[in-house]
């Protein structure tokens, strides 16, 4: 059991802190970041514990640690250190403590209203400040105060501090809506979560000066963490799913389809249903659902058949309903979708099933289920799918991959490759990025590892920033064919010096791969590249657990390779300009 997957054990997680960092830093392939805390009140543990759940996600973290509540004077007034320090991400953790325009009751409703409106704009101009460095940005809302002078009629009346506190929460809520790169960590639900008395235990505040309980600090961090793994493309991407009493109770080999228990009728069946209809949400945000179980197939599909089943078969990317070992059958649905295991979260009632997968398959997450009316709970408390941005694209992910299958069905009937590919009928835009864009690279970018050479990661304000950079040549490509849209799915980024074009980014989604998309792309990075004087393309291949499959790939476009370091890495070199032949010839291309 990962002692950092929900649930967790706050007190040995803070009591096994230091051997839990030194089995992280084992990892391999952990993505170095900085980030930069800025303090509203004591954040040593919270540093701590928040290099944990970011080294599980595989991201090492390097720390800028504000002085003690001097958040506004540090982003405001910066002397030069954070700047230097060059965070990629900033984390303001800051709470009800560090409101300073609190109403009382000898206040007028208009002196209330100053006060609101005079705290607003001091927030604002915090994050303004924050938002010059260029990075994600993440901040505390705000928790309730644990007592109220007015009873009840704090929650409505100007006075009340548990109104002035909703009101700035919406403030916030409104901020983060219309700002790219600004993020909200909702401590208000974190403080709901625990329950106030547990998590705002004054003791912590008056004895340390913490903004919340000890014990409260791993959720505090956990949360976080999901912040910025999703930012950096940590999440996970698809559900597997058992069947008997996990997405339905009972076994329906012996139950029947209508002895199963779904719908309203029963607890059980209220539990279960309630977790088909959160799946339902995940497969409408792009989250992949699949089935898993030992079932015989004609029976599994008649648990879907159910007036009151909230998922039908349609919603699943993949069904392996048979007796094989589920480790096999997950494996299998990876190679068929061509993502990787370690994208999957397993959902299993069955403990024996899960260690098996745990061993066998050690990359996919395998949730800890207690009883059925806590499988949501723990499923969402993960954080696995943790959402700060969705695109068109991620909404009709399900039905990419469907049409995928599509296209893997046609090929089966084609012996020739050439013949196949031509025949999908395929559309390529490719032009330089674009506001219009940017978003959707941003996403691709930071979720890409496969087909990922250099493996570098860019906020929302770098893109920008290449784009108006006139040394800087980029590329996307958005991909169409006969079963459907596929969306933007490769981006390249290069940057010249004199006659040399360097190579900083070539990425491309596994929805495409094998498609010639990346040859389409080159053909138009050349003839770019030509236009600007460019007499050199230089390649570079930084290696990953994830990225093997394209180790040699700049060699079968032309490139040589001309240099191999211990570690893996590789230098390849292009300069076949002269009488250069476009390597694409399956597909329609449109430049923009």
């Amino acid at each position: 059991m990962n002692m950092l997957q929900y649930p967790f054990d706050s007190a040995l997680i803070l009591q096994k802190k230091r051997s839990l960092k030194r089995q992280l830093l084992q990892k391999e392939g952990l993505v170095p970041k900085k980030v930069a805390i800025l303090s509203g009140s004591t954040i040593g543990e919270v540093k701590n514990i928040l290099e944990l759940f970011l080294l599980d996600s595989g991201i090492q973290p390097t720390f800028y640690e504000g002085g003690y509540a001097l958040f506004y004077e540090n982003l405001v007034f910066d002397d030069g250190s954070l700047a230097a320090f060059a965070p990629d991400v900033i984390y303001i953790h800051t709470s009800l403590r560090n409101l300073v325009n609190l109403p009382t009751q000898a206040d007028s409703p208009a002196q209330c209203a100053e006060k609101l409106a005079a705290e607003t704009a001091r927030w604002k101009q915090v994050w303004q400040a924050a938002a010059r460095f260029g990075c994600p940005v993440i901040q505390n809302n705000f928790d309730l105060p644990t007592y109220r002078v007015m009873g009840n009629l704090d929650a409505a009346d100007c006075h009340g501090r548990v109104h002035f506190v909703r009101e700035m929460n919406r403030m916030l809520a409104e901020y983060a809506a219309s700002t790219p790169n600004f993020y909200i960590n909702d401590l208000a639900y974190l403080q709901a979560m625990r329950g106030m008395d547990a998590f705002s235990d004054p003791t912590a505040w008056y004895a340390y000066k913490y903004a919340c309980a000890i014990d409260c600090i791993p959720d505090l961090c956990h949360s976080v963490a999901n912040i910025i793994k999703s930012l950096l493309g940590r999440n996970k991407k698809l559900v597997a799913c058992d069947l008997d009493n996990t997405l339905w109770g009972g076994i329906i080999g012996d139950d029947g389809a209508e002895g199963i228990a779904i719908g309203s009728e029963t607890p059980a069946g209220m539990a279960h249903a309630e977790l088909q209809s959160y799946l339902k949400e995940l497969g409408r945000m792009g989250v992949l659902l699949s089935v898993c179980s030992k079932n015989e197939e004609a029976n599994a599909l008649g648990g879907f058949e159910r007036a009151e089943s909230v998922l039908k078969r349609d919603d699943f990317v993949s069904f392996k309903a048979n007796w094989d070992p589920k480790h096999l059958n997950l494996a299998a649905t990876a190679q068929e979708l061509n993502i990787l295991p370690d994208s999957f979260v397993f959902l299993d009632d069955n403990p024996a099933e899960r260690e098996i997968v745990r061993r066998e398959l050690p990359g996919v997450t395998v949730p800890e289920l207690g009883a059925p009316e806590q499988y949501l709970q723990v499923l969402d408390r993960g954080g696995y799918f943790e959402a700060t941005s969705l695109s068109a694209d991620d909404r009709k992910r399900a039905e990419m991959y469907r049409q995928n299958q599509q296209r893997a069905a046609l090929e089966q009937s084609f012996g020739n490759y050439e013949d196949y590919l031509k025949s999908l009928e395929m559309e390529c835009e490719i032009g330089p990025f674009s506001p219009a864009h940017a978003e959707r690279i941003t996403q691709l970018i930071n979720k890409t590892n496969q087909f990922n050479l250099t493996t570098r990661r860019y906020t929302a304000a770098e893109v920008e920033g290449i784009m108006q950079d006139p040394a800087c040549l980029t590329l996307y490509g958005k991909l169409t064919d006969k079963f459907g849209d596929n969306g933007i799915v490769t981006a390249i980024i290069g940057h010249q010096t004199g006659e040399v074009l360097e190579i900083d980014l070539w990425i491309m989604s596994c929805r495409t791969f094998k498609r010639r998309l990346e040859h389409a792309m080159f053909d138009q990075l050349v003839a770019d590249a030509a236009t600007r004087g460019v007499k050199t393309i230089v390649g570079r291949y930084l290696p990953t657990a994830k990225n093997l499959l394209v180790s040699d790939f700049y060699a079968t476009i032309g490139f040589e390779k001309t240099a191999e370091n211990e570690d893996g890495s590789r230098t390849f070199v292009f300069t076949g300009f002269d009488g250069y032949q476009p390597q694409c010839g399956v597909m329609e291309i449109r430049r923009v």
